[in-house]
């Protein structure tokens, strides 16, 4: 199979830029097309993110030459591409117009937004997770009359270590859940030399993330109704959530305490955690971390300076597991935000929905 061309829509800001990196040298996809709002169309990439370029890491030279193009351009993109990568910063009901508008348009959507994580039909996948949402793509495609198109979206970043490391945990029955996340500056496209107030500082806010962390695992753990045409979320556990901006660059924590309907063994949730082995790590796909979930012993770990990047930054570090006074257990999870939590848990939906059929090349 030959690479699949893939355009990135919302370039040129803090995500756009990690799905560059990401996929400059991928196996399953070549960067075809770059996109973004009329401020940045119609010059080169290296003119549009002259002095904004927020990674560590160099952007690839051949990049820096490529044409930006309007996002609002469909048809200028997909003549392109074969799917693209959506990025983009606008308001939610732009952003949802803009991604149908690609579908409808049969240009498949794999989103980092969150405009569309409540529609019915669109699934909102951790593969590891729920893949098997991935299904109700066919209901949505009859909807918007496409063959191709249609329309995937990531959840928030914040969820994604705590929801990762109570997944295999669910056997037990769990009924309540209260989290606390600690949350790198990066999940607000921010860098300490752009965001001064940050240095030395914690922030006990962060507009709509705790709504967020409450709902949005509840959907992740839902199940196609009857007729596989939207996903239900789950009625329970019950979660309560609050989330602070802390001063560090990337990489979101969380404290987290479990109540479960049946209280498992400290040993029983470690072999879980060691024992899971979900379908992307049993395909090899090539974003997948080796292991999905890594428990660490030592009692100051996982740490998010030393442990965001395991695995490439894909992988979930766990530590901390210890009975709980109010609740039955509390632990800590640390997950990458920009890479598992953005572009890179993007990247990895992809090549899931590659391995199942659903990304192709056009004809």
């Amino acid at each position: 199979m030959r690479k699949l061309k893939v355009g990135i829509i919302g370039a040129t800001g803090m995500v756009g830029q990690r799905f560059i990196t990401l996929l400059a040298n991928h196996p399953y996809f070549e960067i075809a097309a770059l996109a973004a709002g009329p401020r940045s169309a119609g010059r080169s990439y290296r003119e549009a993110v002259a002095g904004r370029w927020k990674l560590s890491c160099e952007c690839p030279g051949w990049v820096l030459d490529m044409p930006v193009l309007d996002a609002a351009d469909v048809a200028a993109v997909g003549r392109l591409v074969d799917f693209v990568f959506c990025a983009v910063n606008l308001p939610k009901s732009e952003t949802r117009a803009l991604e149908e508008l690609y579908a409808r348009q049969e240009i498949p959507v794999v989103s980092n937004n969150s405009a569309n994580r409540w529609t019915p039909d669109v699934p909102m996948l951790i593969p590891e997770v729920n893949p098997e949402h991935a299904e109700v793509i066919a209901a949505q495609r009859a909807r918007l009359g496409t063959k191709r198109g249609f329309i995937a979206v990531k959840p928030n970043c914040s969820i994604q270590g705590y929801v990762g490391a109570l997944t295999p945990l669910r056997k037990y029955g769990i009924e309540k859940i209260a989290v606390t996340t600690y949350q790198a500056i990066s999940g607000a496209g921010r860098t300490f030399s752009d965001w001064e107030e940050m240095t030395d500082n914690i922030i006990p806010y962060i507009s709509g993330e705790e709504e967020k962390s409450e709902r949005e695992p509840l959907r992740v753990w839902g199940e196609l109704d009857s007729e596989g045409r939207e996903i239900v979320p789950s009625e329970e556990p019950v979660i309560s959530a609050q989330c602070l901006r802390v001063p560090v660059s990337d990489g979101h924590m969380a404290a987290v305490f479990v109540k479960f309907r049946e209280k498992p063994t400290e040993e029983e949730i470690k072999a879980a955690w060691r024992d899971f082995t979900p379908l992307p790590q049993k395909l090899q796909l090539p974003s997948a971390p080796e292991h999905f979930i890594t428990y660490f012993e030592q009692p100051d770990r996982p740490q998010t300076r030393l442990d965001r990047g395991i695995y490439s930054g894909m992988g979930i570090s766990v530590g901390r597991l210890r009975e709980d006074k109010i609740f039955d257990y509390r632990f800590v999870a640390l997950a990458h935000n920009t890479l598992r939590g953005a572009a890179g848990g993007a990247v990895l939906m992809a090549e899931f929905l590659v391995s199942r059929g659903y990304l192709t090349p056009v004809d």
